[in-house]
């Protein structure tokens, strides 16, 4: 069977009620939801003949993996994309969980970031087994939890012996292909100056005065050693948290006071081969200078860290390698036009376990989904069209990479 027919057989309404049925399992993040949407995914792989399990992670916590044994001689394929999802904000105007599909949308909490992406690649192998294709290679799907929590999930599959020839991370990058992506590290700086009365305030060192000068000059930094300007591009400092007052408990009912403490957190990325040791030697570089603007004025930096929590490593793979390669065939096949490709803003600066694949096992992949321009807002949704358009490109993938039999 040709791969134009192979196509055709796809049912575009059961992709789109499978993803809707996902929508509709409340699986929050390290909560019971999240377990049961693990355990229907172990089940529909079943029904498909695939093997599959229930994978233990921590406490109750659950991956599913499945795995559609090849009959030898070709390439593996791993796809890779997690459950959890962040909780409904406000702002909503349909249902979070009723999985809702009107003329150009399939909306849902989670749909972006990442059901779509989960349910694509479903959906492509099963298209696939219904047409009875058979493949040298084999594929394995995880569905993984934690991925929110640093990717505890994929490192605990991981671990347990989970591995391909080559792999796609499904996170929403809009059906672009994601080659890089940063790492992230979190950062505390405390600022300490010298508290007056507001009468004689000339006198002070204003530790909120300096905290409004020094957040534009941290959120326009870059680090050194990146390997090139695209190593470079997806370098990014931001503050998310200022709070002055007076004295480390920064007390707030004196506001006559000139603050005396400034405490800032924020987060830094930086590209592979680039440390989080040089992102904090440049930002002690930066504080270095701070102090020197504003003379008496007292600045540290830390990191900070989860206890038990690992950090989402940054990612990387060459243009020309064959997963790419492959992977840009077929989104010219289906779409007929070049995919966009490389360090791609705004998922550059994303972190997704594609880092601990290419980390622990030196697995060579891409990041490419659907999703992503309505991704973690209110009325959360992706495009119906792009998500059917992912299960053809996935097919396509995959039939070259694991080859026919």
């Amino acid at each position: 069977m040709d791969r134009t027919t192979l196509l055709a057989r796809i049912d575009e309404q059961a992709c789109l009620k499978f993803l809707s049925t996902m929508v509709q399992h409340k699986s929050y993040s390290q909560t019971d939801g999240e377990r049961k949407l693990a355990e229907f995914m172990a089940d529909s792989m079943r029904k498909l003949g695939l093997e599959a399990e229930l994978q233990t992670v921590e406490g109750t916590r659950v991956n599913a993996i499945g795995r559609w044994k090849g009959a030898g001689g070709g390439k593996s394929l791993l796809f890779n994309g997690h459950l959890d999802t962040n909780p409904v904000t406000e702002g909503w105007t349909v249902d979070p969980w009723a999985g809702l599909v009107d003329d150009r949308f399939i909306y849902g909490i989670g749909v972006s970031n990442m059901k779509s992406g989960d349910a694509a690649y479903y959906c492509a192998v099963k298209t696939l087994r219904e047409a009875g294709v058979r493949l040298k290679g084999d594929v394995v799907l995880t569905f993984v939890v934690g991925e929110l929590q640093g990717g505890v999930g994929t490192l605990a599959a991981i671990r347990q012996g989970v591995r391909a020839d080559y792999f796609i991370n499904s996170e929403p990058t809009d059906l672009q292909a994601l080659t890089m992506h940063a790492e992230a590290a979190t950062f505390i700086i405390e600022l300490v100056g010298d508290t007056r009365h507001l009468s004689k305030r000339e006198q002070a060192v204003d530790a909120l005065v300096a905290a409004c000068d020094l957040v534009p000059r941290l959120n326009a930094m870059t680090f050194s050693g990146a390997r090139s300007e695209e190593h470079r591009s997806i370098n990014r400092c931001h503050v998310g948290v200022v709070h002055a007052a007076l004295g480390r408990e920064l007390a707030e009912w004196r506001p006559p006071q000139v603050a005396d403490v400034a405490r800032l957190k924020g987060s830094v990325r930086y590209a592979p081969g680039q440390t989080e040791q040089q992102a904090f030697a440049d930002l002690r570089r930066e504080l270095d200078a701070h102090e020197k603007r504003f003379p008496g004025l007292k600045a540290t930096v830390t990191s900070e860290r989860t206890e038990g929590r690992p950090v989402m490593p940054s990612f990387e793979v060459a243009r020309d390698a064959r997963i790419v390669r492959t992977l840009n065939a077929a989104y010219q096949q289906v779409r007929g036009e070049a995919q966009p490709t490389g360090a791609i803003a705004p998922p550059c600066f994303y972190g997704t376990d594609a880092g601990h694949f290419h980390r622990e096992l030196g697995m060579e992949g891409v990041v490419c989904g659907p999703g992503g321009r309505y991704n973690t807002m209110p009325d959360e949704r992706v495009d119906i069209a792009d998500y059917l358009d992912m299960v053809r490109i996935y097919m396509l993938t995959i039939l070259d990479i694991c080859e026919m039999v």
